[in-house]
């Protein structure tokens, strides 16, 4: 549940960016600090993990609107990639508000999706979460290698595989280019502001 600072009257809201091993979770929000520059407060944080090449966590507050007379404020949070981090990646998740789920749309990383996403399933359960209630987007990154001849998986396909109970919006994008990294970090922040609003009343 977001953290309410009665004193200063200022909702901080936790949106983490989840998905395998090397998916684009770190580029997405690279791309978003430097493209929001004017809009963070903070410098962005990275813990590297022993023997990681993802982040720990980024850290980029966002400053938009009020709830209730509150301020909101936007934390986004990478987790690190790979299987041996569980620990952390469970770590990360407690207290979250609202997920991006960061897909690899190359080919050879289906079963790697799959299983990150059932991941994500279950450690949110460890918090009393549902992955079928909790503001959650997800994004199929990585579509632009298919104009690198590198094979890809259909948004069909990816879209049975991750998306066919969940049914929450999503987005084909490129983190490397930008294409739709804006776009999934906007709904994203919308779905937990609304959800967050509901719980408020």
């Amino acid at each position: 549940m977001s953290f309410i600072n009665l004193k200063d009257k200022v909702v901080q809201v936790k949106i983490v960016y989840y998905g395998p091993g090397r998916c684009g979770k770190t580029t997405n929000l690279e791309y978003v600090n430097r493209k929001f520059r004017d809009q963070i407060q903070s410098e962005m944080v990275s813990l590297k993990t022993h023997g990681d090449r993802t982040l720990f966590f980024d850290f980029l507050p966002f400053d938009m609107g009020q709830i209730k007379g509150y301020d909101i404020k936007i934390q986004l949070y990478t987790v690190p990639g790979q299987v041996k981090y569980n620990a952390t990646r469970k770590l990360v998740l407690k207290g979250v508000d609202g997920v991006v789920f960061v897909a690899d749309a190359m080919e050879k990383q289906r079963e790697k999706n799959i299983r990150s996403l059932n991941q994500l399933h279950e450690n949110l359960q460890a918090y009393k979460e549902s992955i079928f209630k909790i503001p959650l987007v997800i994004q199929y990154n990585k579509v632009d290698l298919k104009d690198h001849g590198v094979p890809i998986l259909p948004t069909a396909v990816l879209r049975k595989d991750l998306n066919s109970r969940l049914k929450v919006p999503d987005f084909e994008a490129s983190a490397i280019t930008g294409y739709n990294v804006a776009a999934t970090l906007k709904k994203i922040i919308s779905s937990t502001v609304v959800s967050i609003q509901k719980k408020l009343l």
